[in-house]
């Protein structure tokens, strides 16, 4: 696939470096399989026990977009849905079963994604430079859910992180998943009315900062081929042609490598930025087009070894945001595509 064509979705990387494979199988779970090990047929009952696992299979993908939304780490969000299926089968032990499997595991599962959120709020918080969530491919049929493909996109991610945890949880599971007041407050353990008030300051602060809706796909993909010519290129002019004037960079290193420590801002800066990183590359480097985070990007590669993940936002024509995960502990979950659901 050529690096002008970003048709999106599929990992990459290097054959000799089996944590990102070139060409991956596309596992929906990686190192994860939708069945959980966990006999479908243990001492307490074969047809109850095969019952369970059906059910969990069935909302495995949204356990796994929920605790994702809420902690912004893959690593975590797969954590999450394990630690959700032993307490499942726990539970769907109890006599009468669950009557309403889908909220109570999605109460389960935001419970456990909360509490790894609060456990690593003292890292966010010594953090060296900007911030961003882990990224994940996703498959591009993702943009076709306007609501879910802003939920994960890096953007709206940002602006949630601003939020305490329950205000996160209680926004999420209000307005992109759609849960009743009284469902949440089961998963947040809060009272119903005090949901309504938390969601309800959770909307106004969300609404203030909302980012603006990318353009039409057609527009968009033009702007994002141009973008990727002239980034491999190393075209100067033909970068600052895509850019917004205002274009603001956030480079991700962690401390961990080379990267910008403040916001990169103006067209004339990102773009000497954008072509001084493939000029200092040791080795060749590359481009692959992908879904990030329901928004085009890319895969970066240098020496044929997986270095940055990029994804853009555009608007009306322009590249108006570019993200860059360098951080190496942030990139397993480009290993594969994930699926999302809501």
């Amino acid at each position: 696939m050529s690096a002008g064509t970003p048709k999106g979705g599929t990992a990459a990387a290097p054959s000799e470096h089996p944590e990102h494979p070139e060409h991956p199988e596309h596992p929906e779970h990686p190192e994860h399989p939708e069945h959980p090990e966990h006999p479908e047929h243990p001492e307490h009952g074969g047809h109850h026990a095969s019952t369970a696992v059906a059910q969990f299979a069935r909302h495995r993908t949204l356990l796994f977009t929920v605790a994702y939304e809420i902690t912004a780490s893959v690593a975590d969000a797969e954590d999450v849905v394990q630690e959700t299926y032993l307490r499942w089968a726990q539970a769907a032990e109890q006599p009468g079963g669950i009557r309403q499997p889908r909220a109570y595991l999605v109460q389960i599962a935001t419970r456990q994604a909360l509490n790894r959120l609060r456990s690593r709020a003292r890292q966010r918080e010594d953090y060296v430079g900007p911030w961003l969530p882990e990224p994940l491919l996703t498959a591009p049929d993702v943009a076709d859910d306007v609501v879910l493909a802003e939920s994960v996109s890096m953007a709206m991610m940002l602006v949630v992180e601003n939020l305490s945890p329950d205000e996160r949880a209680v926004f999420l599971l209000r307005e992109v998943f759609g849960f009743g007041h009284d469902e949440i407050a089961a998963a947040v353990g809060k009272s119903p009315a005090a949901v309504r008030q938390i969601a309800h300051r959770a909307r106004s602060h969300v609404q203030s900062r909302r980012p603006g809706l990318p353009g039409g796909h057609t527009d968009t993909v033009q702007v994002v081929e141009r973008f990727m010519a002239a980034t491999s290129t190393g075209d100067l002019q033909g970068l600052m042609d895509v850019l917004a004037p205002d274009v603001v960079l956030l480079s991700d290193g962690g401390g961990k490598v080379n990267a910008a420590r403040r916001p990169v801002i103006t067209a004339d800066k990102v773009a000497r930025m954008l072509v001084g990183l493939g000029a200092k590359a040791t080795g060749t480097w590359r481009l692959q087009p992908a879904m990030v985070n329901g928004r085009f990007g890319a895969l970066v590669f240098v020496a044929g070894v997986l270095h940055t993940v990029g994804s853009l936002e555009v608007q009306d024509g322009l590249v108006s945001t570019v993200y860059l995960v360098r951080n190496p502990d942030k990139l397993g979950g480009v290993a594969a595509t994930w699926p999302l659901q809501r």
